[in-house]
């Protein structure tokens, strides 16, 4: 993980002169774009392992290169993405995870609290294989932890790292009720904001890949006033 390469797309320089130094002082490979269009070009020329996103940029907005991103091919769409959102800003956060980020930051942020949520999203990312190959299936939905897809039917489902995590922590759980709270546990290893519900945004788009009617949910169940369940029989 140490040598692992964050692409950092900021339009403040002194501030990414900043966090390039203390991140690569942590050991990291650390490359800096000014703009949106530079940042897509650099990532299409050499692929990263994580990017480092701001929402405001001079050219095309944050969003606007998150989904881009989503949109590129094969592993390039799924290169985790931290969003550095503006503070007290809940509808960026809520926008940017919809469309696909892994994480936020608001603005503005202690550097150590950046590298711990960039070493949380790549150990999701770069966990080692299990023991043995496992496949988690539900009828006609089938969950490849070591291969890190998802399918429907045969067809696979576009999920972030995030969220497919997510999902395999409530499918290894079929049929247990979980709070918001355990299961972010469970998916970040530390416990978060009570009142954080970043989590509602991600079942939402895990149901929309998932689901055959997302109105009518029948894989993942909400729970009221508690939190999720994976329903143990489906299809």
């Amino acid at each position: 993980m140490s040598s692992a390469h964050l692409l950092m797309i900021e339009d403040d320089a002194r501030l990414a002169a900043m966090v390039g130094e203390y991140l690569t002082q942590s050991g990291f490979v650390f490359t800096h774009a000014p703009d949106g269009e530079s940042g897509l070009a650099r990532l299409q020329d050499r692929p990263v392992d994580l990017v480092i996103l701001d929402l405001m940029l001079p050219d095309i907005d944050g969003l606007t290169v998150c989904r881009r991103i989503r949109a590129l091919p094969g592993e390039l769409a799924r290169v985790p993405v931290l969003m550095l959102t503006a503070k007290g800003d809940p509808m960026d956060r809520i926008i940017g995870l919809e469309l696909g980020a892994d994480d936020y930051l608001p603005k503005p942020f202690e550097p150590r609290e950046l590298l711990a949520r960039i070493r949380a999203v790549l150990r999701r990312r770069q966990s080692g294989p299990a023991p043995e190959h496992v496949v988690l299936r539900f009828g006609t939905l089938e969950i490849d932890r070591d291969a890190r897809t998802v399918t429907v039917g045969g067809q696979p489902c576009e999920l972030t790292s995030y969220q497919f995590d997510l999902l395999v922590t409530l499918a290894e759980r079929a049929g247990r009720v979980l709070t918001r709270d355990q299961i972010m546990e469970a998916v970040r290893g530390r416990e978060l904001e009570a009142f954080d519900r970043s989590i509602d945004v991600h079942i939402g788009r895990i149901r929309a890949a998932i689901e055959q009617d997302v109105k009518n949910p029948k894989r993942i169940l909400t729970v009221r006033g508690v939190g999720y369940v994976f329903a143990k029989q489906q299809d």
